[in-house]
């Protein structure tokens, strides 16, 4: 029996390990293709190609028959429509951290989490003392987002010999820093409320519970409760990308072979290479000139930039600092200092996050592309300064 019961935890470790390996490859491949798309969309915009670029952003999709139709733009249809699906992919990665991986247990999570915290409330904190009194405080929330795939990409290339436990620390912050994210668009970045059509969104998701409850595993049941939440969300004012991160949470994860399980594997491969390149492809043109950079010493510039490229480590290595040097949480094995510094640097890549939270917080087509514009230069400062830390480590071995 007790052969037996070994045998089962270490298949059980290996099954979690392989999942983790198997998410922070998806990932850091597709981070690739992710600054492939945002250089080629800043290429476009600054380009000839500027005009055709646009208009195809702006070029009317209707889908669906006569009075079931419903018309959006390009741009609108992959922000609205194709991250309702890259959501509903990061609700699954946050249920199966919870519930099997790095975010399981309270000891555990200590540290990710109070990091993750500091990591979103300086940068918020930053960008509210450069906008304080200003109409654009309401891009608050656009520091606080780390992006998960350019994050690991970015450790994958500078610190490819350090611990695997700093990729499991950055990994576990970012999905908990999606949390913090999706909360905060689901209570502060929300226009006029229809009460009835957040009813039914509510309805079609306590629906898609029920399923889950009665142990139903048809696969089209959810999906079907999923676009019904969707759509009344988007009627409602709420972000309808809300409801995809709610139907996540939502999919039955019991057993190996869980319907989670499947569905993750399949959609992070779309998310991944797909949604996510197709997102940047749509929202990182800027037109850049000497004008714009100017603008990014204005209170929404520099609210971001130095948000992202200071409040995010400052928050996450004094978060570390503290409860490492106060000896309430013992410091990882193999880990210092260092690494966490490094870690917090590459918290401040937001792109994909900011991006989309600055696209609910602007209306503004100049304040918008000034929040892009810095959300870019930020992400690549983040990144140099990740790198420069962690190669700093593996030459000279401080921490």
């Amino acid at each position: 029996m007790r052969k037996e019961s070994n045998h089962i935890i270490i298949e059980r470790v290996k099954q979690l390990t392989d999942t983790f390996l198997r998410f922070f490859r998806y990932e850091t491949a597709s981070s690739r293709l992710l600054f492939f798309c945002a250089v080629l969309a800043l290429l476009m915009a600054n380009s000839p190609l500027l005009f055709s670029y646009e208009a195809l952003l702006h070029k009317t999709i209707i889908v669906g028959i006569v009075d079931m139709s419903l018309s959006m733009s390009v741009l609108h249809s992959i922000n609205d429509g194709l991250m309702a699906v890259f959501f509903f992919v990061i609700g699954m990665e946050i249920k199966r951290e919870f519930l099997f991986g790095d975010l399981r247990s309270l000891s555990a999570t200590v540290l990710p989490i109070v990091a993750a915290l500091g990591g979103m409330v300086f940068p918020a904190l930053i960008y509210i003392g450069f906008n304080w009194n200003q109409p654009t405080i309401g891009g608050w929330g656009i520091p606080m987002a780390t992006d998960i795939a350019f994050s690991l990409g970015v450790l994958a290339f500078s610190a490819g010999s350090a611990p695997r436990s700093i990729a499991i620390f950055l990994t576990a912050l970012a999905i908990v820093d999606d949390l913090g994210a999706i909360l905060v668009i689901a209570f502060f970045y929300t226009n006029n409320l229809s009460w009835l059509a957040l009813l039914a969104g509510g309805l079609a998701l306590t629906a898609a519970a029920v399923l889950n409850l009665w142990k139903v595993r048809f696969i089209s049941s959810y999906v079907f409760c999923g676009i019904i939440a969707w759509y009344a969300f988007l009627q409602a004012g709420i972000h309808p990308t809300i409801a995809g991160v709610l139907l996540g949470f939502l999919i039955p994860a019991e057993g190996k072979n869980s319907m989670l399980h499947h569905l993750e594997t399949r959609l992070t491969k779309w998310s991944s290479y797909v949604i996510m390149p197709l997102f940047a492809l749509a929202n990182a043109g800027v037109a850049i000139d000497t004008a714009a950079f100017s603008h990014i010493f204005t209170p929404v510039g520099l609210g971001i930039l130095l948000g992202l490229c200071i409040g995010k480590p400052l928050g996450i290595f004094g978060s570390v600092y503290v409860l490492t040097r106060l000896k309430w949480i013992k410091m990882p094995e193999k880990l210092g200092l260092g690494h966490f510094l490094g870690a917090g640097s590459l918290g401040g890549i937001g792109f994909t996050m900011s991006l989309f939270i600055a696209f609910l917080a602007f209306s503004d087509a100049h304040i918008l592309m000034t929040a892009k514009l810095s959300i870019i230069c930020a992400s690549l400062l983040s990144g140099l300064i990740g790198t420069l830390v962690f190669k700093r480590i593996s030459t000279k071995n401080i921490s």
